[in-house]
C-alpha cells in the first residue's frame, strides 16, 4: 500500500466524522477558526517538513509516494496536519455539547 491510498482511507474517515460532527451541531461548527488553523499549520508543515527532510532527517522511498511535492516534501506528508486540524475541532464542539447536558 502506498502512502496515497493510507492517506485516502484515513482522510475520507476524518471527512465521515466532520460530516457527523456538522449534522449534529449545524452553523455551531467554528469554520473560521479552523481554516485558520489548518492554514497556519500547512505552512508550518511545508516549512518544517522540508527542514526535517532536506537534512536527511526523515526519508520516504520514492515507490511509495505519488511524487506531487511541496519543496522537497512529498503531499502525503500534509495529510496528517490536514487530519488534526479538522478532528480536533470536531471532538472539541462536539464534548461541549455533551458537556452541556
Amino acid at each position: 500500500m502506498n502512502y496515497l491510498t493510507l492517506n485516502a482511507i484515513f482522510l475520507g474517515v476524518i471527512a465521515l466524522f466532520l460530516l457527523v460532527t456538522i449534522l449534529i451541531v449545524g452553523r455551531r461548527f467554528p469554520w473560521r477558526m479552523t481554516l485558520i488553523t489548518l492554514a497556519i499549520m500547512l505552512i508550518l508543515t511545508a516549512v518544517f517538513d522540508n527542514i526535517m527532510i532536506g537534512v536527511g532527517l526523515v526519508a520516504y522511498d520514492d515507490t511509495l509516494i505519488s511524487g506531487l511535492r511541496i519543496g522537497i516534501a512529498p503531499i502525503e506528508d500534509f495529510a496528517y496536519t490536514v487530519a488534526v486540524c479538522v478532528i480536533v475541532p470536531c471532538v472539541w464542539v462536539l464534548s461541549e455539547r455533551r458537556s452541556r447536558r
